[in-house]
């Protein structure tokens, strides 16, 4: 890039007055307008957060004194300052020096690629060429010379908005129980003794239904009746003997339903009754766990026989043999097996709300967990979590949500406590781990974050640790992770629209603007300013002037402070003088 100007060159002349003994110092001097430099990018710009230029020189031949040695130090000058970049030294043929040599008779060229921190006070900028020449112990300073104007700093708007995760509650509010008992009957027998009838299990039974049948929230759905006969007998006495043992047990059961007044007991599907009359797959489990020495050639033998007629004779042969298959197995097979299903429906939303503030001890961790997502309100919220901890100090949850709500209320000390406390229960839960990254975010401590991040994903892939991830990578100005990251988020915000308009820069394919576009009007938040202003900046680029007035109004409209950012960013530059961009930003 050649700059040249009136005042550039009678600075030339004016310094070359005072080198009249300097002889080929002041050649350099008198012919600098012949050096080209270029810098890229043409126009600054923040990338991570950096401002990085590469300026390349050229020499034309017969420029370079061989005894020269040529200092050239790119400075950033702004307003409230100046920065300087790394320098370039170069050296005639015959300097006693150690630097890069430039010929003489052909000329040469040179690069130079460095780095400076980029500050919101450079956005408004220039950046100049300082360059001194000297032979031996005279110098003398070549006029400086704008080489680029800066700063685009569109990567700076990237917002400031990890996500955190809430752990979720595990309320069910109807659940089911089932308690079930059973009756044994004699061999060949279907009456139900009386000793049956005592037997602890049935009255347990009896007892649990007379108690839920008092209970408001215990719904009644059905009883499962199953009803055997031991396969040692025939198949058509057994198939009559299951059945009578099945009718018998439901006509004395129904008793006791009708007895506790149970309305549901009265619909025609109450019981689902089967009754098996050779219950093979019972003897086989049975004798599986017994301590019989010979089982398991017994069942091999048995298994051979699949006529139910045949085995049942078998069966008899080998429990003559064996009189503990008689006595201890076969009895057990002879019975009849009640289950008694209820729901249980618990509290409902507005109970639980009241119970939460006004006797939380009377809920249990699920409750408690469920209650706080029934409120907007972080303080109440914070309230539950907290007696969730209080109540249950080994539940991970508890703390998490105290530390995600105080987050939410901007205190992020008390936050960063509450989610070590859930680390020291659970080191490597990816929850908490993205928790502890997003406070180390919050508090600009972003090498920190992103350990956490990295350790979470170890742990657990999820959306919100990929959308941190890519935030950073943005920071970093590695658009390209970032935008994998974001994509397999699922989240469309404004972070994600402007990492794809940034990565225009590497690809140079303006689908990406539109892209960019596409996920801004996927936004939740369509009151949020920056959204228009990333339109406006993608109008200047594709030179849509409609585009960058109608969206800098809305944006302006919804937060006046853009229009003093307007002003002074770069991305505008060729609309400063524009009237309407005038009037706009005003």
């Amino acid at each position: 890039m050649k700059r040249t100007n009136v005042s550039y060159l009678a600075s030339i002349l004016l310094t070359a007055v005072f080198l009249t003994s300097c002889g080929g110092l002041n050649k350099m001097v008198k012919l600098a307008p012949e050096v080209r430099y270029s810098v890229t990018p043409e126009i600054l710009s923040m990338h991570g957060d950096s401002i990085e230029i590469t300026l390349k020189g050229t020499f034309p031949a017969k420029y370079f004194n061989k005894k020269a040695i040529l200092s050239i130090t790119p400075v950033l000058k702004y307003e409230a300052g100046e920065k300087i970049f790394e320098s370039k030294t170069l050296q005639g043929e015959d300097a006693q020096a150690n630097n890069q040599v430039i010929s003489f008779v052909s000329g040469g060229s040179f690069d130079l690629t460095s780095k400076i921190p980029y500050t919101e006070d450079m956005k408004i900028s220039d950046l100049e060429l300082r360059v001194k020449a000297s032979i031996k112990d005279k110098s003398v300073d070549v006029p400086t010379e704008k080489v680029a104007d800066g700063v685009i700093a569109t990567a700076n708007l990237l917002e400031k908005d990890p996500k955190s995760i809430k752990a979720d509650d595990k309320f069910v509010r109807v659940t089911t129980q089932s308690k079930g008992a059973d009756i044994h009957f004699i061999i060949n027998k279907a009456n139900i003794r009386n000793s049956e009838i005592k037997a602890e299990d049935m009255t347990a039974l009896k007892n649990y239904v007379k108690e839920a049948s008092e209970k408001s929230n215990y719904e009644f759905k059905g009883i499962d009746l199953l009803a055997y006969a031991s396969p040692d007998g025939a198949i058509d006495l057994n198939t009559k003997l299951a059945a009578k043992r099945l009718k018998n047990t439901k006509k004395y059961f129904g008793k006791q339903l009708k007895r506790n007044k149970i309305e549901a007991a009265k619909e025609g599907d109450f019981f689902q009754a089967t009754s098996t009359p050779e219950d093979w797959d019972g003897f086989q489990k049975l004798m599986q766990n017994s301590e019989i020495q010979d089982k398991d050639l017994i069942l091999r033998v048995l298994s051979m026989y699949s006529d139910p007629d045949v085995r049942e004779k078998e069966i008899k042969n080998i429990s003559a043999a064996y009189t503990i298959i008689a006595d201890k197995i076969m009895p057990q097979l002879r019975r009849s097996q009640l289950k008694v299903n209820i729901s249980i429906v618990g509290y409902s939303d507005s109970i639980l709300t009241e119970l939460s503030k006004t006797n939380p001890d009377t809920l249990n961790l699920e409750e408690l967990m469920y209650s706080a997502t029934l409120t907007e309100d972080l303080n109440e919220q914070l309230n539950i979590y907290k007696t969730v901890v209080k109540k249950y100090p080994e539940c991970l949850r508890g703390h998490n949500n105290v530390g995600y709500v105080n987050m939410k209320l901007n205190k992020l000390d008390e936050a960063k406590a509450s989610f070590e406390e859930a680390k020291k229960i659970n080191a490597n839960n990816a929850m908490v781990l993205n928790n502890l990254g997003v406070i180390a975010y919050l508090n600009n401590d972003i090498e920190a974050a992103q350990e956490y991040y990295n350790a979470a994903a170890g742990a657990k892939q999820g959306n919100e640790i990929s959308y941190n991830q890519a935030i950073i990578k943005v920071k970093n100005g590695n658009y390209e992770d970032a935008l994998n990251l974001f994509a397999s988020s699922k989240f469309s915000t404004f972070n994600f629209a402007l990492a794809k308009f940034l990565n225009f820069k590497n690809t140079q394919n303006a689908d990406a603007f539109e892209a960019s576009m596409g996920i801004l009007k996927k936004i939740d938040n369509q009151d949020n300013a920056l959204i228009y202003y990333l339109k406006a900046i993608i109008g200047a680029h594709q030179q849509n002037a409609d585009l960058i007035y109608n969206n800098l109004r809305t944006a302006i409209e919804k937060d006046a402070s853009i229009a003093g950012k307007a002003k002074k960013d770069i991305e505008f530059a060729k609309y400063f003088e524009d009237e309407t961009f005038k009037s706009i930003v005003q």
